[in-house]
């Protein structure tokens, strides 16, 4: 998945991570999605369950809101599970201005759909 942050030195991709004391407490990645003009796609956001509820989330994703845009960016996509226990990650970006675009069931495995979440950053 971070193949190209880290062996590419002109990639697009973003990866951000959290420190505190020296451990990653936090991190984020989203990279371009191929085949589009300003498009891009977040892979990967989670908060340490200890550290959740004081706002690191919604940090994280106003600076890589911000950072897309800055760059000329349209859009930025989010996938989740449709499971029951993800219904919190779903409110996440409910209540930070996505748009449930759409849902392709049975994506992850059967009875489990994915739901794509749309942002408009310009």
């Amino acid at each position: 998945m971070v193949e190209d942050y880290f062996s590419n030195p002109d990639t697009q991709d973003i990866w951000l991570t959290k420190l505190e004391h020296g451990t990653p407490i936090a991190v984020a990645y989203c990279a371009p999605e191929r085949l589009t003009e300003g498009t891009y796609n977040l892979y990967l956001i989670a908060v340490h369950k200890d550290f959740q509820g004081k706002g690191l989330g919604k940090k994280m994703m106003g600076h890589i809101e911000n950072l897309l845009r800055s760059q000329g960016n349209r859009i930025l996509l989010v996938e989740t599970s449709g499971l029951p226990e993800f219904e919190m990650t779903r409110e996440f970006y409910d209540q930070y201005g996505y748009t449930r675009e759409a849902v392709i069931r049975d994506f992850y495995r059967e009875g489990d759909d994915k739901i794509v979440f749309w942002k408009r950053l310009q």
